[in-house]
């Protein structure tokens, strides 16, 4: 037999709830690790204590879900999870395998810091684990074609879980660079790409972090969009992305700015594609690599518009142009991936042809 097959709402709302609580030690804790590295001197501090109380209050409400409907469903472990919490029982364990390995880690060889803190095994397990957990209600939102505060906690999970990748690369985020406003002159450089140019390791590692970015903010996105479009998601996904960077580092001047600006052209961005379906349909061709390109050009444009207003931009205009047309590209490309096989749209009937004498026989 098996156990129910969803959450209401409400239940939803728990587990976002908790998410929050397991983000927000993620971000004290990244903040401690940028801002009090000589204090980090075993795995017992107050921010692990926030990580682990939200995932200790998210492990037990994920197994209760299922364990209440061991009456009807007596192999409950097997068959009593809801839609969408199956893949969130997993990560519970992954998290705590990665809890265990990281405070081993810390006991015995150390307390990590700085770009080694953000490479560390039992760190990454910890990642993996929490967004697993944190999408829970993302899969339930999906599973069913509820409205309402169904799609609250869907955006509201999704943003979380979207957050909960850049914990570990804020060393590539661009929304925490602020490269383009640092002069660039470019010389002779064919023979190693920029780096002997006054500023070029710089510009190519900020170039290199607005490439690195896009999928993040764009592919969870194009999942929601490709479902059903939901003004504000995108909105959603960018801002809890640049408010976890912004937390930890202590709203850093003129990505804050920056930043800001990208969030309300995210927000323009879901205004357009929304619109769009609502004239295009649907099932309109090129619709999600469509999507993918508005969202990924008026974030990053708005990123750009935001550096420049606050601090003025330095790159030359083919790199700050470029960097929207490239990842404009990488958008329209990660969007011609999420688009459903053609095999998966309702077909025409089929009609087999009529022959001339069938049409007589018809007709009389």
């Amino acid at each position: 037999m098996t156990g129910r097959r969803g959450t209401t709402a409400r239940e939803d709302l728990v587990t976002v709830a908790l998410t929050t609580v397991l983000v927000a030690g993620g971000i004290t804790d990244g903040w401690a690790h940028s801002n009090l590295p000589s204090t980090l001197e075993t795995f017992f501090t107050p921010w692990h204590g926030l990580i682990y109380a939200g995932f200790a209050g998210l492990a037990a409400w994920t197994f209760w879900l299922a364990y209440r409907v061991r009456a009807d469903a007596p192999r409950w472990w097997r068959d009593g999870w809801p839609a969408g919490y199956r893949a969130g029982a997993v990560g519970v364990l992954v998290f705590g395998a990665g809890g265990l390995g990281d405070m081993i880690w810390h006991e015995t060889i150390g307390i990590e810091v700085g770009l080694n803190a953000q490479f560390s095994p039992s760190h990454l397990l910890l990642v993996i684990g929490a967004i697993l957990l944190a999408g829970s209600p993302v899969r339930a939102w999906w599973a069913t074609a509820e409205h309402g505060l169904r799609t609250v906690t869907g955006v509201a999970a999704l943003a979380l879980a979207t957050a909960l990748t850049t914990i570990l690369l804020s060393h590539s985020n661009a929304f925490l660079t602020d490269a383009p406003t640092r002069e660039f002159v470019p010389g002779n450089a064919a023979s190693n790409g920029g780096l002997d140019a006054a500023g070029g390791s710089v510009a190519l590692l900020g170039v290199d972090a607005y490439v690195f970015t896009t999928p993040i903010i764009a592919i969870p996105f194009l999942l929601a969009h490709r479902r059903r479009p939901t003004l504000g998601a995108g909105a959603a996904i960018v801002a809890a992305t640049v408010l976890f960077g912004m937390l930890m580092f202590e709203f850093p001047a003129p990505m804050a700015f920056g930043s800001l600006v990208a969030v309300l052209a995210a927000l323009l961005a879901d205004v357009i594609v929304v619109w769009l379906d609502a004239v295009r349909g649907p099932r309109a061709a090129l619709r999600l690599p469509i999507a993918g390109a508005v969202h990924v050009a008026l974030v990053w444009s708005g990123m750009l518009l935001g550096l420049h207003l606050d601090a003025g931009l330095r790159w030359p205009l083919e790199m700050i142009t470029g960097i929207v047309v490239i990842t404009a590209a990488l958008g329209a490309l990660l969007g011609g991936l999420a688009t459903p096989p053609a095999a998966h749209r309702t077909p025409e009937p089929h009609r087999s042809p009529v022959m001339p004498e069938e049409k007589a026989q018809v007709t009389t």
